[in-house]
């Protein structure tokens, strides 16, 4: 408790909302620089592990250059900024937290494949050790200031499930368009 106590006298609100396009970056940035290296050297086992399906969804994500995996990011970089400026100035916080809710869940996924495949997967570092503190106490913050309640979590979740299959969807299609090109 006294963490949270020295964390919550020393870092300002809007201080903890911006923080999140900056931590995005430095989460990113490691799988930016990992990507490719990785998914060349590895691809081919992962792919030889995943059920067929999943093998044709994510073909063409093991044929990426680094180039197009920072488009990828530059995309949801944007929306992340977009969603803390709505929060910051409109103190209109369901696509923040929307954001934040897939910012949370992707360290599960990260850590599931890194136990999964037995070895590092690009993210898993700086998911562990950025990505869940963050969430875990933007969550608290903004919910023992009672900004958000348990209501606007469930409504940003509701979000997550409708918008996330599409924004795959999407992602994976322009994806398999730039290998064929």
């Amino acid at each position: 408790m006294i963490l949270l106590d020295l964390l919550n006298a020393h870092i300002h609100l809007l201080s903890l909302l911006w923080l999140f396009p900056v931590l995005f970056l430095f989460h990113d940035f490691e799988e930016i620089l990992t990507v490719e290296h990785w998914s060349r050297t590895n691809g081919e086992r992962i792919m030889r592990t995943l059920p067929s399906l999943a093998r044709q969804l994510y073909a063409s994500s093991f044929r990426m250059n680094t180039r197009q995996f920072a488009a990828d990011v530059l995309w949801v970089y944007t929306v992340i900024v977009a969603a803390t400026a709505a929060a910051v100035f409109f103190s209109f916080y369901l696509p923040y937290l929307a954001a934040l809710a897939v910012f949370f869940l992707h360290v599960f996924t990260h850590a599931g494949q890194s136990l999964y495949l037995k070895s590092y997967t690009p993210g898993v570092i700086t998911a562990i050790a950025l990505v869940l503190p963050y969430s875990a106490y933007a969550y608290y913050r903004l919910l023992s200031e009672q900004i958000i309640d348990s209501g606007d979590i469930l409504a940003s979740l509701s979000i997550v499930i409708v918008l996330v299959p599409v924004a795959l969807m999407l992602l994976l299609k322009g994806r398999r368009r730039h290998s064929i090109s």
